[in-house]
């Protein structure tokens, strides 16, 4: 969804940008041509392969980029250490995992390949998703797939996964799908069955979900009066906590519902952009089914209350 992303973020000549999850820079890429001749950005990304590509492709750019490993929960204090402590102009989140990572099966994030049971997106992060598999107590197991993969046959899938390590431990994406597919479940029509157990063990390796919190806890104060931030999700979880977020930020109360008169002393921080959930189009879906279930949220922060 370049155009999209780069439609909301209406990036300007002179204005910062962030690209909070850079991945290979075709987002990156946008946001400078369309902030040329001096907008800067700050690229963000918690894989060291990613950065190497997107340094190279975005080189050219020259001294308007600056590129950080960090993972996008600590956001924040990387605007600070780069001087732009008053916010952003625009910032973008891209929560999915990267076309580089599902593509390299080394990396372990895919059942499409045989590889490592890894899925860090980090790799200086301590527990990779074979330790996961290996060493929870099944209930755990169960319990991780269920709330994380919202996968409804996490307990036989637990159950199966664990009789299996006990006669030889985990140890590649091939040997983990082979016991989802043991366990007899079916997968939603036209995705595999060890779609949900991998997403689970991939977001609870890299903490993806606390890293939304973490990025998402006052946003609107990463932003300048006037700056926008762009949100892309892929599932009912992440979009989940996006939205509640966002709906906060754009409320003029959030005393409860039986209180009869207004004290909370808050007004909203935000207005919406895209008031609901924006969609890949058919043409861009048909080029890349990986967008298929993608979807954009963005607000624009107020100026301050009395401006």
């Amino acid at each position: 969804m370049v155009d999209e992303v780069g439609e909301v973020l209406a990036a300007r000549p002179g204005g910062r940008y962030v690209d909070a999850t850079i991945g290979e820079g075709g987002h990156a890429e946008r946001l400078l041509e369309d902030s040329s001749p001096d907008g800067a950005l700050l690229g963000l990304d918690w894989d060291e392969d990613a950065l190497g590509l997107s340094r190279k492709r975005l080189e050219r750019f020259g001294a308007r980029v600056t590129l950080a490993r960090r993972p996008f929960g600590e956001l924040r204090d990387a605007l600070e250490d780069a001087g732009w402590g008053d916010g952003a102009d625009g910032i973008l989140i891209d929560l999915g995992v990267s076309t580089l990572q599902l593509g390299r099966a080394e990396r372990g994030f895919s059942f499409a390949a045989d590889g490592p049971l890894d899925m860090r997106m980090d790799r200086r992060r301590p527990a990779s998703a074979a330790d996961l598999v290996n060493e929870l107590r099944e209930s755990e197991l169960a319990d991780l797939l269920y709330e994380l993969g919202e996968e409804r046959a996490s307990r036989r899938i637990a159950r199966t996964i664990v009789a299996r390590r006990t006669q030889k431990p985990f140890a590649t994406t091939a040997e983990l799908r082979a016991a989802v597919a043991a366990s007899g479940v079916r997968g939603r029509p036209g995705h595999d069955p060890a779609t949900r157990t991998f997403q689970a063990l991939r977001i609870a390796v890299n903490d993806e979900l606390g890293e939304i919190e973490r990025v998402l806890d006052r946003g609107w104060e990463l932003l300048r009066p006037g700056g926008r931030m762009a949100v892309l999700s892929y599932h009912s979880l992440e979009d989940r906590m996006v939205k509640q977020a966002f709906k906060r930020w754009t409320a003029s109360c959030i005393c409860p519902s039986e209180r009869p008169r207004c004290d909370c002393g808050w007004s909203a921080r935000v207005r919406s952009v895209v008031r609901r959930r924006q969609r890949p189009t058919p043409e861009e879906i048909e080029a890349n089914p990986r967008a298929r279930s993608a979807g954009l949220r963005a607000v624009e922060r107020l100026p301050p209350a009395g401006d």
